[in-house]
């Protein structure tokens, strides 16, 4: 039975991988009350300095669109992370970020996208009072970013986790209890409320005691772990992740930290020639951008508990 399971997998990934992905530039859900005046919140910084696979006028144009209609100042940080230029943001969004030998080459090894420099900035700036929204999905997005997650006590993995029985996206909900309930899924009213939320393929990660989870994994879900993105056989290591995140949040020192195992869930893409909507533009996602909002919101202070 494993087998064909396996089969069924790889076709609907490989099929997925090499369909081309570009914004949904018609995709603007309506905000209940916007939090700032145009231009007048804080600025967000979108990082595009490490061969990000999302980007702010790229796959992510609907998630800095959404931002800024909220009323935030939605910026590109081009180059390495230096304690000087931090400090002109008070949000940093890092999305599937890649060491450069593995922009066209999706196979092991996977070094790190960060200097050792670079994290260390990085790690000083949250401390001192930044927020912090890592994105890393799978491999070969979640070995790049791994040692990053690490500065902050987040165990990335660097394979794909997949929903061994629906073999699709990931329904995460209340009422399956793999939606936490907490200050990010509460939001502030009913209209901010989360019931269910949806990934599209993405890695598992451990979440050290500081932190608590937004998505957890149940017991279907499997971390496949090859040695080429996309690739499986029964010679892939694969494990159980039961328990495990793909969303979670902890606050450090002065400051806080968002990490996420999938980032197509706060896009809105259009996959291959039939143009299939991906990410918060599916009909399957309505409530992905209001988790979009909610974190934003918690990462800027404006949403306590």
């Amino acid at each position: 039975m494993k087998k064909p399971i396996l089969i069924l997998i790889c076709c609907f990934l490989f099929s997925s991988i090499h369909a081309q992905q570009v914004a949904d530039t018609t995709y603007n859900p309506p905000i209940h009350k916007t939090e700032y005046q145009k231009q007048k919140g804080p600025v967000v910084f979108i990082d595009e300095g490490h061969y990000n696979f999302h980007t702010k006028d790229g796959r992510y144009t609907a998630f800095s669109r959404l931002l800024e209609r909220d009323g935030y100042k939605v910026k590109a940080y081009k180059g390495a992370f230096n304690k000087k230029e931090l400090s002109k943001g008070k949000i940093l969004v890092i999305s599937n970020a890649l060491n450069e030998i593995n922009v066209r080459n999706w196979y092991l090894p996977n070094p790190s996208a960060f200097s050792k420099a670079e994290i260390e900035a990085v790690k000083q700036w949250v401390a001192e009072g930044g927020s912090l929204f890592l994105i890393a999905d799978h491999m070969p997005m979640g070995g790049a970013a791994k040692d990053l997650a690490a500065a902050f006590d987040f165990e990335f993995t660097n394979g794909f986790a997949f929903d061994t029985v629906s073999r699709g996206p990931g329904f995460f909900s209340r009422q399956r209890g793999t939606l936490a309930d907490n200050v990010i899924t509460k939001g502030r009213n009913k209209e901010e409320k989360l019931e269910q939320v949806v990934s599209f393929t993405g890695q598992a990660f451990k979440i050290p005691k500081d932190a608590k989870p937004i998505l957890l994994l149940d017991e279907n879900y499997v971390n496949f772990l090859p040695d080429t993105a996309w690739v499986f056989n029964e010679r892939t290591r694969r494990q159980s992740v039961k328990g495990w995140s793909q969303g979670a949040f902890k606050i450090f020192g002065k400051g806080k930290v968002v990490a996420f195992g999938e980032a197509a869930m706060f896009s809105a893409q259009l996959a291959g020639p039939q143009r299939r909507k991906m990410g918060m533009n599916n009909e399957i996602a309505p409530e992905n951008y209001q988790l979009l909002l909610n974190i934003i919101h918690w990462l800027d202070g404006r949403l306590e508990e």
